[in-house]
């Protein structure tokens, strides 16, 4: 509740304008005006907009102007470095994409009308699980219901499903809000990991002091994550990396390519002979693992089968499959115990 009661507080928009009250009168503003301000924004000039876009550059600079004028402020600065988001333009800019959001998702839920499976659903994943454990479980899935469309989107960033960024998530935490629908599938444990041809060419460590004297791959700018789970290994800090790098899937090719000693998932380095796992009492990271969608969406055809799916390949995944559950019964956030 302090986060619903938070949203309250501020608008985003009156705190850097007076015009904002103009804003909040006009309600008849086209999403096509929205759509290219966003474009401009993220592209940095009118030209960027308009190939992201795939519109002609006048029609987003006649789009950016309408827009200034029916909300009576100006969004964006010219400059030599190309067009600059004035105060207003950053604090508008949760808004649009709130917008943007939801205007995806319109069309996802259009596309599904008629018999049977069909339409699109967007699935939400880290990019280790998108790349190295879901692409056979998103084939069979398309084999059972070929009329199902899939966007997979890889990414570490935890999308906001209730402002439907996604249609389903796969989270490597316990999901809080009530609104959503969350199946939990268990713990996908992190070790330290080295490939045979490293270990030949410099030695097996055999206690966490003899790491300073290896070759050792980590992070480079840490995430909230990466502070909360190096507590538990204090020597796994950016000044003792030889390889650094915010791309997991970068870490795992690394370390599949004899570079060093790192962390990835012990299931995916069960299934390669040449990775070997070190120090499991020194280092065991376990990320507890949920698929959750939005409750609104739960008696969807299309995001139903994709929510059953998602939950059998990810529990044999890590282990955890047991006898199916009954479609009908699909547990709400409120956290429950792995089958």
């Amino acid at each position: 509740m302090d986060e619903f009661w938070a949203g309250w507080g501020s608008n985003g928009i009156a705190e850097h304008a007076p015009s904002a009250i103009h804003f909040c009168m006009t309600w008849n503003i086209s999403w096509e005006l929205y759509r290219s301000f966003l474009g401009v924004l993220r592209e940095g000039s009118l030209s960027g907009g308009a190939r992201a876009l795939g519109i002609t550059q006048p029609t987003v600079g006649r789009h950016v102007a309408a827009l200034e004028e029916a909300l009576g402020v100006v969004l964006f600065a010219r400059s030599q470095m190309g067009l600059l988001p004035t105060e207003v333009a950053l604090a508008l800019r949760t808004h649009a994409e709130a917008m943007e959001s939801t205007a995806a998702s319109l069309q996802r839920a259009a596309s599904s009308q008629g018999d049977g499976v069909r339409g699109v659903v967007r699935v939400s994943v880290s990019e280790v699980v998108a790349v190295e454990v879901l692409p056979p479980v998103v084939a069979r899935l398309r084999e059972a219901h070929p009329a199902l469309k899939v966007e997979l989107v890889s990414t570490n960033r935890v999308q906001d499903l209730l402002r439907r960024e996604a249609d389903i998530a796969v989270r490597m935490v316990r999901p809080r809000q009530a609104q959503l629908v969350a199946r939990r599938i268990g713990n996908i444990e992190l070790g330290f990991h080295a490939h045979t041809s490293y270990l030949a060419r410099h030695g097996t460590p055999r206690t966490p002091d003899d790491l300073a004297a290896h070759a050792l791959i980590g992070y480079d700018q840490p995430s909230a994550f990466v502070r909360e789970a190096i507590k538990s290994f204090k020597g796994f800090t950016r000044d003792a990396f030889a390889l650094r790098t915010d791309s997991d899937l970068a870490q795992l090719a690394l370390i599949r390519a004899g570079a060093g000693i790192g962390v990835c998932q012990v299931g995916l380095a069960k299934r390669d002979a040449a990775l070997v796992r070190l120090l499991p009492r020194a280092l065991s990271l376990k990320l507890d693992t949920w698929v959750t969608m939005h409750e609104d969406l739960r008696h969807s055809p299309r995001c139903r089968v994709a929510f059953d799916a998602l939950v059998e390949g990810l529990q044999q995944y890590v282990g955890t499959a047991a006898a199916p559950a009954p479609r009908a019964t699909m547990p709400r956030a409120r956290p429950t115990a792995s089958p």
